[in-house]
Protein backbone atom coordinates (compact mmCIF):
# COMPACT_ATOMS: atom_id res chain seq x y z
CA UNK A 1 0.00 0.00 0.00
CA UNK A 2 1.70 3.20 -1.12
CA UNK A 3 1.45 6.34 1.03
CA UNK A 4 -0.37 8.13 -1.81
CA UNK A 5 -3.32 5.73 -1.50
CA UNK A 6 -4.31 6.95 1.97
CA UNK A 7 -7.14 9.47 2.09
CA UNK A 8 -9.33 11.31 4.58
CA UNK A 9 -11.56 8.30 5.24
CA UNK A 10 -8.50 6.22 6.15
CA UNK A 11 -7.30 8.92 8.54
CA UNK A 12 -10.73 9.33 10.07
CA UNK A 13 -11.09 5.59 10.52
CA UNK A 14 -7.74 5.36 12.29
CA UNK A 15 -8.71 8.26 14.56
CA UNK A 16 -12.06 6.60 15.27
CA UNK A 17 -10.37 3.30 16.12
CA UNK A 18 -8.12 5.08 18.59
CA UNK A 19 -11.17 6.48 20.36
CA UNK A 20 -13.39 3.39 20.11
CA UNK A 21 -11.06 0.46 19.34
CA UNK A 22 -13.64 -2.32 19.76
CA UNK A 23 -16.64 -0.46 18.36
CA UNK A 24 -18.77 -2.24 15.77
CA UNK A 25 -18.21 -1.24 12.15
CA UNK A 26 -21.80 0.04 12.07
CA UNK A 27 -21.08 2.56 14.84
CA UNK A 28 -17.84 3.71 13.21
CA UNK A 29 -19.63 4.01 9.86
CA UNK A 30 -22.41 6.13 11.35
CA UNK A 31 -19.89 8.60 12.79
CA UNK A 32 -17.82 8.73 9.60
CA UNK A 33 -20.88 9.08 7.36
CA UNK A 34 -20.06 6.07 5.19
CA UNK A 35 -21.44 2.56 4.82
CA UNK A 36 -20.65 -0.39 7.07
CA UNK A 37 -19.12 -2.13 4.07
CA UNK A 38 -16.79 0.81 3.42
CA UNK A 39 -15.49 0.75 7.00
CA UNK A 40 -15.03 -3.03 6.94
CA UNK A 41 -13.22 -2.87 3.60
CA UNK A 42 -10.96 0.02 4.63
CA UNK A 43 -10.08 -1.60 7.95
CA UNK A 44 -9.37 -4.92 6.28
CA UNK A 45 -7.08 -3.26 3.77
CA UNK A 46 -5.19 -1.23 6.40
CA UNK A 47 -4.81 -4.19 8.74
CA UNK A 48 -3.84 -6.57 5.93
CA UNK A 49 -1.11 -4.17 4.79
CA UNK A 50 0.25 -3.85 8.34
CA UNK A 51 -0.62 -0.14 8.37
CA UNK A 52 -2.82 -0.39 11.47
CA UNK A 53 -2.99 -2.88 14.34
CA UNK A 54 -5.42 -2.48 17.23
CA UNK A 55 -3.72 -3.75 20.39
CA UNK A 56 -5.01 -4.37 23.90
CA UNK A 57 -2.08 -3.59 26.21
CA UNK A 58 -1.43 -3.47 29.94
CA UNK A 59 -0.41 -0.22 31.59
CA UNK A 60 3.01 -0.70 33.25
CA UNK A 61 2.44 2.15 35.71
CA UNK A 62 -0.87 0.71 36.90
CA UNK A 63 0.74 -2.73 37.29
CA UNK A 64 3.71 -1.35 39.21
CA UNK A 65 6.26 -2.41 36.61
CA UNK A 66 9.67 -0.80 36.29
CA UNK A 67 10.42 0.64 32.84
CA UNK A 68 13.85 1.31 31.43
CA UNK A 69 14.80 3.22 28.29
CA UNK A 70 17.89 1.59 26.82
CA UNK A 71 20.41 3.06 24.41
CA UNK A 72 22.64 0.30 23.07
CA UNK A 73 25.62 1.23 20.90
CA UNK A 74 26.77 -1.59 18.62
CA UNK A 75 29.27 -2.32 15.92
CA UNK A 76 27.59 -1.28 12.63
CA UNK A 77 27.58 -4.76 11.13
CA UNK A 78 25.82 -6.32 14.13
CA UNK A 79 23.25 -3.74 15.20
CA UNK A 80 20.49 -5.32 13.14
CA UNK A 81 21.02 -8.76 14.68
CA UNK A 82 21.12 -7.35 18.22
CA UNK A 83 17.94 -5.34 17.59
CA UNK A 84 16.19 -8.44 16.24
CA UNK A 85 17.23 -10.41 19.33
CA UNK A 86 15.91 -7.68 21.61
CA UNK A 87 12.64 -7.56 19.69
CA UNK A 88 12.05 -11.27 20.24
CA UNK A 89 12.07 -10.81 24.01
CA UNK A 90 8.69 -10.57 25.74
CA UNK A 91 9.88 -7.79 28.06
CA UNK A 92 10.79 -5.29 25.30
CA UNK A 93 8.75 -2.81 23.28
CA UNK A 94 9.61 -0.02 20.84
CA UNK A 95 12.86 -1.46 19.54
CA UNK A 96 14.41 0.71 16.84
CA UNK A 97 17.66 1.31 14.97
CA UNK A 98 18.82 4.92 15.27
CA UNK A 99 21.68 7.24 14.38
CA UNK A 100 22.76 5.66 11.11
CA UNK A 101 22.12 2.14 12.38
CA UNK A 102 24.80 2.08 15.08
CA UNK A 103 22.50 2.67 18.06
CA UNK A 104 19.50 0.71 19.27
CA UNK A 105 16.83 2.18 21.50
CA UNK A 106 14.21 0.13 23.28
CA UNK A 107 12.03 0.03 26.36
CA UNK A 108 11.99 -2.84 28.84
CA UNK A 109 9.25 -3.69 31.32
CA UNK A 110 10.07 -5.51 34.55
CA UNK A 111 7.30 -6.89 36.82
CA UNK A 112 7.45 -5.72 40.45
CA UNK A 113 8.28 -9.24 41.69
CA UNK A 114 11.48 -9.26 39.59
CA UNK A 115 14.33 -7.05 40.69
CA UNK A 116 17.27 -8.58 38.84
CA UNK A 117 16.83 -6.63 35.56
CA UNK A 118 18.64 -9.49 33.85
CA UNK A 119 18.41 -7.92 30.40
CA UNK A 120 20.31 -4.86 31.61
CA UNK A 121 22.93 -6.39 33.85
CA UNK A 122 23.68 -9.73 32.26
CA UNK A 123 22.85 -10.34 28.61
CA UNK A 124 23.64 -7.07 26.84
CA UNK A 125 27.01 -6.15 28.43
CA UNK A 126 28.28 -9.67 27.69
CA UNK A 127 27.44 -9.47 23.99
CA UNK A 128 30.74 -8.95 22.10
CA UNK A 129 29.20 -6.70 19.44
CA UNK A 130 27.67 -4.37 22.07
CA UNK A 131 30.01 -1.44 22.69
CA UNK A 132 28.04 0.35 25.41
CA UNK A 133 24.68 0.33 27.20
CA UNK A 134 22.99 3.33 28.78
CA UNK A 135 19.91 2.63 30.92
CA UNK A 136 17.45 5.33 31.96
CA UNK A 137 14.69 4.43 34.42
CA UNK A 138 11.33 6.00 33.49
CA UNK A 139 10.10 8.09 36.41
CA UNK A 140 7.01 9.75 34.96
CA UNK A 141 5.13 9.67 31.66
CA UNK A 142 3.91 13.01 30.33
CA UNK A 143 2.41 11.63 27.11
CA UNK A 144 2.12 8.12 25.71
CA UNK A 145 0.52 4.79 26.49
CA UNK A 146 -3.24 5.29 26.33
CA UNK A 147 -2.60 8.78 24.95
CA UNK A 148 -1.80 8.63 21.25
CA UNK A 149 -0.46 10.98 18.61
CA UNK A 150 -3.45 9.87 16.52
CA UNK A 151 -5.67 11.93 18.82
CA UNK A 152 -3.68 15.03 17.82
CA UNK A 153 -4.28 14.45 14.10
CA UNK A 154 -7.53 16.39 13.88
CA UNK A 155 -8.90 13.89 11.37
CA UNK A 156 -12.26 13.86 13.16
CA UNK A 157 -14.34 16.88 14.09
CA UNK A 158 -15.17 17.70 17.71
CA UNK A 159 -18.70 16.39 17.12
CA UNK A 160 -17.37 13.09 15.78
CA UNK A 161 -14.99 12.74 18.71
CA UNK A 162 -17.86 13.32 21.14
CA UNK A 163 -19.98 10.72 19.35
CA UNK A 164 -17.28 8.10 19.94
CA UNK A 165 -16.84 8.86 23.64
CA UNK A 166 -17.00 5.68 25.73
CA UNK A 167 -20.37 4.79 27.24
CA UNK A 168 -18.95 2.86 30.20
CA UNK A 169 -17.40 4.12 33.44
CA UNK A 170 -14.34 6.34 33.35
CA UNK A 171 -10.92 4.86 33.95
CA UNK A 172 -10.04 4.66 37.63
CA UNK A 173 -7.53 7.07 39.13
CA UNK A 174 -3.92 6.18 39.90
CA UNK A 175 -4.72 5.59 43.59
CA UNK A 176 -7.51 3.09 42.97
CA UNK A 177 -6.79 -0.65 43.35
CA UNK A 178 -5.81 -2.70 40.32
CA UNK A 179 -7.36 -6.16 39.87
CA UNK A 180 -4.90 -8.96 40.51
CA UNK A 181 -4.21 -10.76 37.24
CA UNK A 182 -4.58 -14.54 37.20
CA UNK A 183 -3.81 -17.17 34.55
CA UNK A 184 -7.16 -16.60 32.83
CA UNK A 185 -6.48 -12.86 32.61
CA UNK A 186 -3.06 -13.58 31.12
CA UNK A 187 -4.63 -15.69 28.37
CA UNK A 188 -7.18 -12.96 27.70
CA UNK A 189 -4.52 -10.27 27.56
CA UNK A 190 -2.33 -12.44 25.34
CA UNK A 191 -5.03 -12.56 22.66
CA UNK A 192 -5.81 -8.84 22.95
CA UNK A 193 -2.11 -7.91 22.65
CA UNK A 194 -2.14 -9.45 19.17
CA UNK A 195 -5.62 -8.29 18.11
CA UNK A 196 -7.45 -5.77 20.26
CA UNK A 197 -10.58 -6.29 18.17
CA UNK A 198 -10.67 -10.07 18.67
CA UNK A 199 -14.35 -11.13 18.92
CA UNK A 200 -15.80 -12.11 22.27
CA UNK A 201 -16.22 -15.70 21.06
CA UNK A 202 -12.48 -15.94 20.36
CA UNK A 203 -11.60 -14.41 23.72
CA UNK A 204 -14.01 -16.74 25.53
CA UNK A 205 -12.53 -19.78 23.78
CA UNK A 206 -9.00 -18.72 24.75
CA UNK A 207 -10.00 -18.24 28.39
CA UNK A 208 -12.31 -21.21 28.70
CA UNK A 209 -15.03 -18.90 30.03
CA UNK A 210 -18.44 -17.72 28.86
CA UNK A 211 -18.74 -14.63 26.69
CA UNK A 212 -20.63 -12.79 29.44
CA UNK A 213 -17.83 -13.52 31.91
CA UNK A 214 -15.19 -12.33 29.46
CA UNK A 215 -17.18 -9.18 28.66
CA UNK A 216 -17.46 -8.36 32.35
CA UNK A 217 -13.75 -8.96 32.94
CA UNK A 218 -12.86 -6.77 29.98
CA UNK A 219 -14.89 -3.95 31.50
CA UNK A 220 -13.22 -4.44 34.88
CA UNK A 221 -9.70 -4.42 33.48
CA UNK A 222 -10.39 -1.41 31.28
CA UNK A 223 -12.12 0.67 33.95
CA UNK A 224 -9.30 -0.07 36.40
CA UNK A 225 -6.74 1.26 33.91
CA UNK A 226 -4.84 -2.03 33.87
CA UNK A 227 -5.89 -2.57 30.23
CA UNK A 228 -5.92 0.06 27.52
CA UNK A 229 -6.16 -0.05 23.75
CA UNK A 230 -3.62 1.46 21.40
CA UNK A 231 -2.83 1.47 17.70
CA UNK A 232 0.37 0.45 16.00
CA UNK A 233 0.24 2.84 13.03
CA UNK A 234 2.11 3.41 9.82
CA UNK A 235 2.41 7.18 10.19
CA UNK A 236 2.51 7.66 6.43
CA UNK A 237 -1.28 7.50 6.68
CA UNK A 238 -1.00 11.02 8.13
CA UNK A 239 1.84 12.10 5.85
CA UNK A 240 4.48 11.66 8.57
CA UNK A 241 7.80 10.01 7.69
CA UNK A 242 10.49 11.29 10.07
CA UNK A 243 10.78 9.58 13.47
CA UNK A 244 13.32 11.06 15.92
CA UNK A 245 14.30 10.39 19.53
CA UNK A 246 15.14 13.44 21.65
CA UNK A 247 17.17 13.36 24.84
CA UNK A 248 17.04 16.62 26.77
CA UNK A 249 18.89 17.83 29.84
CA UNK A 250 16.56 20.14 31.78
CA UNK A 251 17.21 21.92 35.07
CA UNK A 252 15.15 20.11 37.76
CA UNK A 253 13.04 23.15 38.62
CA UNK A 254 11.78 23.28 35.01
CA UNK A 255 11.48 19.54 34.31
CA UNK A 256 7.75 19.17 35.01
CA UNK A 257 6.84 22.28 33.01
CA UNK A 258 9.02 21.23 30.08
CA UNK A 259 7.53 17.73 30.06
CA UNK A 260 3.97 19.05 30.14
CA UNK A 261 4.78 21.47 27.33
CA UNK A 262 6.23 18.65 25.22
CA UNK A 263 3.11 16.57 25.82
CA UNK A 264 1.00 19.30 24.22
CA UNK A 265 3.14 19.62 21.09
CA UNK A 266 1.43 18.09 18.02
CA UNK A 267 4.73 16.51 16.94
CA UNK A 268 5.34 14.60 20.19
CA UNK A 269 4.24 10.95 20.30
CA UNK A 270 5.87 10.17 23.65
CA UNK A 271 7.46 12.11 26.48
CA UNK A 272 8.77 10.97 29.85
CA UNK A 273 11.06 11.99 32.70
CA UNK A 274 13.99 9.65 33.29
CA UNK A 275 17.06 9.10 35.40
CA UNK A 276 20.48 9.65 33.89
CA UNK A 277 22.46 12.56 32.42
CA UNK A 278 19.51 13.51 30.19
CA UNK A 279 16.35 13.64 32.27
CA UNK A 280 13.66 14.21 29.62
CA UNK A 281 13.07 11.84 26.70
CA UNK A 282 10.69 12.38 23.79
CA UNK A 283 9.79 10.78 20.48
CA UNK A 284 8.93 13.22 17.71
CA UNK A 285 7.24 12.36 14.40
CA UNK A 286 7.28 14.90 11.58
CA UNK A 287 6.84 15.06 7.83
CA UNK A 288 10.56 15.29 7.20
CA UNK A 289 13.90 16.83 8.17
CA UNK A 290 12.80 20.38 7.37
CA UNK A 291 9.84 20.12 9.74
CA UNK A 292 12.07 18.55 12.41
CA UNK A 293 14.49 21.48 12.11
CA UNK A 294 11.63 23.94 12.47
CA UNK A 295 10.33 22.07 15.50
CA UNK A 296 13.73 22.04 17.21
CA UNK A 297 14.42 25.71 16.55
CA UNK A 298 10.98 26.95 17.59
CA UNK A 299 9.01 24.80 20.05
CA UNK A 300 11.98 23.05 21.67
CA UNK A 301 14.11 26.20 21.66
CA UNK A 302 11.32 28.02 23.52
CA UNK A 303 11.29 25.52 26.42
CA UNK A 304 12.59 27.03 29.63
CA UNK A 305 15.44 25.31 31.44
CA UNK A 306 16.72 23.17 28.56
CA UNK A 307 20.51 22.99 28.75
CA UNK A 308 21.26 20.38 26.11
CA UNK A 309 19.36 18.52 23.36
CA UNK A 310 20.52 15.35 21.61
CA UNK A 311 18.69 14.02 18.55
CA UNK A 312 18.77 10.45 17.22
CA UNK A 313 16.86 9.87 13.95
CA UNK A 314 15.22 6.46 13.66
CA UNK A 315 16.30 4.42 10.66
CA UNK A 316 13.97 1.47 11.21
CA UNK A 317 11.38 0.41 13.76
CA UNK A 318 11.92 -3.26 14.55
CA UNK A 319 9.17 -3.65 17.14
CA UNK A 320 6.29 -1.44 18.19
CA UNK A 321 4.16 -1.34 21.34
CA UNK A 322 2.89 -4.92 21.19
CA UNK A 323 4.25 -8.37 20.36
CA UNK A 324 6.58 -8.65 17.40
CA UNK A 325 4.32 -8.50 14.32
CA UNK A 326 4.44 -10.57 11.20
CA UNK A 327 5.73 -10.03 8.57
CA UNK A 328 9.16 -8.63 9.37
CA UNK A 329 9.82 -5.06 10.54
CA UNK A 330 8.76 -2.18 8.35
CA UNK A 331 10.54 1.07 7.59
CA UNK A 332 8.96 4.25 8.87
Amino acid sequence: MGSDTYDLIDRQLVHALQLAPRAAFSRLAAVLGVSDQTVARRYGRLRGAGAVRVLGLTDPERLGEARWQLRVRCAPDSAGAVAAALARREDTVWVSLNSGGTEISCTTRTPPERADHSLLLQHLPRTPSVLSVAAHCVLHTFFGGAQSLVAKSGALSAEQVAALAPDGPETAGSDSPVPELDATDRRLLGVLAVDGRAPLAELAAACGKSESTVRRRLEELTSSGALYFDLDVDWRIFGLRSHTCLWLNVVPSELAAAGEALAAHPEVAYACATTGPSNLHAVVITRGARELYTYLTTRVAALSGVQHVETAPTIRTVKGPGPLPLPSPRDI
